[in-house]
């Protein structure tokens, strides 16, 4: 869940993405995980859902870090982070996330998929 107040644009990273509106200072605390708003999804349920909501969960869920056997899919605008090589937060250790830096209103908040999504880097190299 993002602790902080954001909209959704356009993004030069990929489709849309999320966007700080209001300054956020180095250090402050962006997102932490709330299972009443991140819903955990057992493999099992996503295996067996129809193919549109598979392509949805594809594209917005990543694999839970401490529970085996789940997906994390975030219910606010936290789905919409696009990864950066160079991310303005830090969400290496898990359950929680802050700003590495100081991020402007209007700026988009990035994270690096690999400090939560272990097999984000050999996914990322074998799909380019």
């Amino acid at each position: 869940m993002l602790l902080i107040r954001t909209y959704i644009a356009a993004s030069a990273i990929q489709g849309v993405g999320v966007f700080a509106a209001e300054p956020i200072r180095k250090g402050a605390s962006i997102w932490r995980l709330d299972p009443d708003l991140d819903r955990l999804i057992p493999i099992e349920k996503y295996r067996t859902a129809p193919p549109h909501l598979r392509e949805l969960l594809d594209r917005y869920a990543y694999p839970s870090p401490d529970r085996p056997g789940f997906i994390v899919y975030e219910v606010d605008n936290g789905r919409f982070m696009n990864h950066s090589e160079r991310p303005n937060t830090d969400f290496s250790r898990y359950g929680g996330a802050t700003a590495i830096r100081a991020i402007a209103a209007g700026e988009e908040i990035t994270c690096d998929y690999g400090e939560f999504f272990e097999d984000f880097e050999r996914l990322h190299l074998t799909a380019a």
